[in-house]
C-alpha cells in the first residue's frame, strides 16, 4: 500500500468501476475495516474535493463517536431503505449496500447517479479514518495516483 507523499494518506489502490456497475474493494481495505463481516456495508457521501463515497460497516459505526448517525436514522439502521437508496443526515447522504464474499460491490444506477459517478471511472481507495476508508473519484490524491511512479494495485 503506497503513500503518494511523505507524511500522506495511504492508499489501498484503484478500483474501476465495471459496465456491470460493479466494484471491487481492495483487499487490505476489506481486511482493515472487517467490511465482509456482515454482507452490508453503509456508504455516505464524499468529501467536496474527493468527491465519490466512503464506506464504513455497521459495527465500526455503532461503536464510534458517530453511533447517533444510525440512531437518528433508524431505516438505515435497520435496512428498511432499498439498497443503495439515500437517506440524508446533517449535510451527507447514507445507504446501505451488500457486499459480497470477494469484497465486490454492485451500486444501483440511481446510487451512481446521487454520487455523480459513472461505468468506466477508477476510484481511489484512500485510509481515512479507523471508522471508514474513501473511494474517492475526483481530487489532487487521485492526480497523483495516476501520476505516481511506484506501484498501486488496480482492481
Amino acid at each position: 500500500m503506497p503513500q503518494l507523499n511523505k507524511g500522506g494518506k495511504f492508499v489501498f489502490g484503484l478500483s474501476l468501476i465495471n459496465p456491470d456497475l460493479t466494484i471491487h474493494i481492495p483487499p487490505q481495505a476489506l481486511l482493515e475495516y472487517d467490511a465482509l463481516r456482515d454482507g452490508k456495508v453503509i456508504i455516505f457521501t464524499g468529501s467536496k474535493i474527493t468527491g465519490g463515497f466512503c464506506v464504513t460497516t455497521y459495527p465500526l459505526l455503532s461503536n464510534s463517536k458517530l453511533s447517533h448517525i444510525l440512531e437518528e436514522c433508524p431505516a438505515l439502521r435497520d435496512c428498511q431503505l432499498s439498497e443503495g437508496e439515500f437517506t440524508r443526515y446533517k449535510g451527507r447522504k447514507y445507504a446501505w449496500i451488500n457486499i459480497d464474499k470477494d469484497g465486490t460491490v454492485k451500486l444501483p444506477q440511481n446510487t451512481l447517479d446521487v454520487l455523480e459517478l459513472q461505468s468506466g471511472m477508477e476510484l481511489l481507495s484512500i485510509r481515512s479514518s479507523d471508522i471508514a476508508f474513501t473511494m474517492g473519484a475526483k481530487g489532487p490524491l487521485l492526480e497523483k495516483a495516476h501520476n505516481f511512479h511506484g506501484e498501486i494495485e488496480r482492481y
